[in-house]
């Protein structure tokens, strides 16, 4: 059978997802609901365990931001770092960067000035993304985990353009948007026991052999 046949008939016989994830509102969720000893979370298997019968998971994008080392917080992108590494051991998973933006901050009272830092580009990142592949025809459900209401727009306006695709808002723990769910095919909140059974084994394998380990303070 032609290859071409072969492609169509595989559409045809399953409904094909990609997940979309939205790194930081995820983790600020967790960190909201004081989940830390689940940020060892494997979004390949949780982006499975949300599939209904019949559908097929063509892929997870993941959009994140280097914290780097000059924000001060050594630890935490050593920890990134090593969850990143855990992430690309998936064979299904790609990961998509933004940036930090560098803010002078000023007190109102004292007149002291501090340096900040602040994530930019993930929503950006997420809408392009999405609407390309809507356009590439490269899904029928699309689903994405964040309660960014930023990316209402895009979600309604690829419903509106694609109305056979579906795009359903799976919501994360303490994170919400109304205007997101109100544009959503559907949409729901991801739950405790879903991160719960998701987590990568305490020790993840890199093909080249080098064990990767939970970091302690996620324990």
């Amino acid at each position: 059978m032609a290859k071409d046949a072969i492609e169509r008939q595989y559409k045809m016989a399953s409904n094909r997802v990609i997940v979309y994830v939205d790194g930081f509102n995820l983790y600020y969720g967790l960190k909201c609901k004081g989940w830390k000893r689940y940020y060892w979370l494997d979004l390949q298997r949780l982006a499975e365990t949300l599939l209904l019968p019949g559908q097929v998971l063509v892929a997870v994008r993941y959009f994140t931001t280097s914290i780097s080392s000059h924000t001060g917080s050594t630890g935490k992108s050593k920890r990134q770092a090593t969850f990143i590494e855990a992430l690309q051991t998936r064979s299904n998973l790609y990961i998509y960067y933004g940036h930090y933006l560098a803010k002078l901050r000023r007190c109102s009272t004292c007149g002291a000035k501090w340096k900040t830092y602040e994530e930019k580009m993930t929503d950006v990142n997420i809408a392009v993304t999405l609407f390309a592949d809507a356009v590439d025809d490269a899904f029928d459900t699309a689903i994405i985990i964040s309660g960014d209401s930023d990316l209402s727009i895009v979600v309604s306006e690829t419903r509106k353009r694609y109305m056979k695709k579906r795009l359903i808002v799976a919501f994360p723990p303490a994170r919400h948007s109304a205007q997101l769910r109100a544009v959503a095919t559907a949409a729901f909140t991801i739950g405790r026991k879903v991160i719960k059974d998701s987590q990568f084994p305490d020790e993840v394998t890199k093909p080249d052999g080098f064990v990767l380990r939970r970091p302690a303070k996620w324990n």
